[in-house]
């Protein structure tokens, strides 16, 4: 008996399906609402933002945050390994008593800074290299005019204040993360982020 019902059921089934054909008028079915009376349907979108075209003020800020977004993007790399360089020639000068064999290692390590920096430093615009002060500032916690009076001599350090001076800079500027330099400390956190430094 019971072997039959299935079967009888199957047939029902199997039956129907075969008799639905899709017409022209069929209908769907959507969501809908009633506003004021009125039937609606609706689709619920993904947000969407917005723009209105922006202002000189608005064009002049963003192509000043894009430079220096890409100045920190070139320097930082350098600011990164300056910090290491120091602090590794820190920790030699640290080890070694005499002061004629300091001389000798610091001269040592100038040639070959030197040798590998030159080109690529001097390939950078005076704005980049205003950034790169900056920066070496946040990652040695010292001005560029300190670093070079400690390992080259006061007069050394004045020449190059000189010339910075020339180029409407100064090796004397301070890194505030909090104050004038908060936009520039946001994109180094960034750009740590994608090195892998943060």
């Amino acid at each position: 008996m019971r072997k039959l019902l299935v079967i009888f059921l199957i047939s029902l089934v199997s039956k129907a399906d075969a008799q639905w054909k899709a017409g022209q008028n069929d209908t769907l079915w959507v969501p809908y609402i009633i506003y004021e009376g009125d039937t609606m349907t609706f689709k619920v979108m993904d947000m969407v933002s917005v723009f209105g075209k922006m202002t000189d003020e608005q064009k002049a800020y963003l192509k000043k945050w894009t430079r220096l977004r890409n100045a920190v993007y070139v320097t930082y790399p350098y600011a990164k390994k300056a910090s290491y360089i120091i602090n590794d020639v820190i920790m030699h000068l640290d080890k070694i008593p005499d002061e004629q064999q300091r001389k000798k290692y610091l001269s040592t390590r100038e040639k070959e800074l030197k040798k590998e920096f030159t080109e690529p430093l001097t390939a950078l615009s005076v704005y980049q290299g205003k950034i790169l002060m900056k920066l070496i500032n946040r990652e040695t916690k010292n001005t560029c005019y300190d670093l070079i009076k400690e390992y080259r001599g006061g007069f050394t350090a004045r020449f190059w204040q000189t010339v910075a001076w020339v180029f409407g800079s100064s090796l004397k500027q301070d890194y505030e993360p909090k104050g004038s330099d908060a936009e520039m400390e946001s994109i180094v956190l960034e750009v740590a982020r994608m090195y892998g430094h943060a």
